[in-house]
């Protein structure tokens, strides 16, 4: 970041001094106006809830422009990586800041897949969850345990150490996800092949068991591949701001990626795409297409507590980038399935199709978001609703560790420590219990 040309004044109606702040530029997107010598000057904090109009950090990994509906990963616009290029060169793009060139996605490739094993004994670990557990739960377990396996790879300030933490969870938690699946559905796990790519190993370990191999079918490949690039990273995010505030204070990688897989698990965050589904399933409960217009008019209610899931973003105020290229998916999915008619499916198409055209939720910009479009491909691939945010923390899995190598590197960094406005009682005197 950069200086700017003009500075921030900031004055206070009781006659105290005016306070000049500098402002800094980043390469696109908002100028900051630095207010780390406020309280020094002032004796006062700044007060945002949400952080709605803080910059936590300065990064050059994610810039979204959520007026516009776009979103770059160093630099690159999310619709050119999702149609040209694949999950790991998107994972060696967040990682290093370029696309690797042929030697280089061999050799990331190579380093990855010679990594996607992990300890046996994470299988008796497994054991210790019910067969019921959410999966959130159960991979908030195993993604923390895994420093308790690997060593070797803890010191967050040791730049090999954090290279090497971030191959293995890139490698692994594949191997988890379907792990926590197949301990679920009461299977035999299913070790990884080196032989497949990425995706399709991971849709190997989920769907074939030792009686019956899995034919990955192309298509559902590339759309697995497509919901790992669309959720790869996505800025300042809750989960993303976890993992950077746990890693701020030292602890090792996969500490704190787990923190980011336990905020993740929150239906406004990750569980979007898990509500959204749920939604749908109710309203099929209810009567399917018929009952529409009783839902949507529910969800307009202000007296109600029905929710539009998987619908509008915080950050977008646009069309959500994401959802476009996911909406494309759905059709190619459900085409290669012949699965158009499904109930839930067509309920889903006729819900979008009133959202899109119903003045309520246009004028309120409430467009079908990612989750909506990655729920139903999920569904339609054979993954079961309750995986949906397990899946969501995989593919994110890169972007955490590519911020939290960043907050590392960077200079400025320090323990994250925000300031609060006490509301509580002022001082007093603890009285004799016979006087209270």
């Amino acid at each position: 970041m950069k200086l700017a040309d003009n500075k921030a004044t900031l004055s206070f109606s009781n006659g105290s001094p005016s306070v000049e702040m500098p402002v800094y530029q980043g390469t696109i997107g908002p100028d900051v106006i630095d207010i780390r010598k406020l309280y020094a000057q002032t004796g006062m904090f700044t007060y945002d809830p949400g952080f709605m109009s803080t910059g936590s950090c300065q990064s050059a990994i994610t810039y979204i422009d959520g007026d516009k509906g776009e979103l770059l990963y160093r630099g690159y616009p999310i619709e050119q990586l999702a149609t040209q290029c694949d999950y790991l060169e998107t994972c060696y793009l967040l990682l290093y800041g370029e696309l690797p060139n042929d030697v280089q996605k061999k050799d990331f490739v190579g380093r990855v897949t010679n990594h996607t094993m992990v300890n046996e004994q994470m299988q008796f670990f497994l054991r210790g969850f019910r067969r019921d557990a959410h999966p959130m739960a159960v991979m908030t377990g195993l993604v923390g345990a895994l420093s308790a396996f690997y060593h070797d790879s803890t010191d967050i300030n040791n730049p090999e150490h954090r290279e090497i933490s971030a191959i293995r969870l890139i490698a692994k938690m594949p191997t988890l996800v379907s792990m926590a699946y197949k301990y679920s559905m009461g299977q035999p796990y299913m070790y990884p092949k080196n032989k497949l790519g990425y995706t399709s190993n991971f849709m190997h370990m989920m769907f074939a068991t030792p009686c019956e191999e899995y034919e990955p079918n192309d298509v559902l490949v590339r759309a697995m591949d497509r919901i790992f690039i669309l959720h790869a990273d996505h800025e300042q995010n809750a989960s993303t701001s976890t993992v950077r505030l746990c890693g701020s204070s030292g602890t090792n990688p996969f500490a704190a990626i787990a923190a980011g897989v336990a905020c993740l698990w929150g239906p406004a965050h990750g569980g979007a795409n898990e509500a959204a589904l749920n939604m749908l399933e109710d309203i099929q409960r209810m009567g399917g297409v018929a009952k529409i217009g009783e839902f949507v008019a529910k969800v307009k209610d202000k007296n109600s507590n029905v929710k539009l899931m998987g619908f509008g973003h915080r950050v977008y105020k646009n069309y959500d980038p994401r959802a476009k290229l996911m909406r494309e998916t759905c059709h190619e999915v459900l085409d290669a399935l012949g699965l158009h008619n499904d109930p839930l499916f067509k309920l889903a198409m006729a819900l979008e199709k009133v959202a899109l055209e119903d003045e309520y939720f246009v004028s309120r910009k409430l467009y079908p978001n990612v989750d909506f479009y990655s729920g139903i491909v999920q569904r339609a691939i054979g993954i079961p609703v309750s995986l949906f945010t397990a899946i969501f923390a995989l593919a994110r899995t890169v972007g955490w560790i590519a911020q939290l190598n960043e907050m590392i590197s960077d200079p400025e960094y320090k323990i994250g420590r925000p300031r609060q406005l006490y509301t509580g009682a002022t001082r007093r005197d603890v009285q004799a219990i016979g006087q209270r």
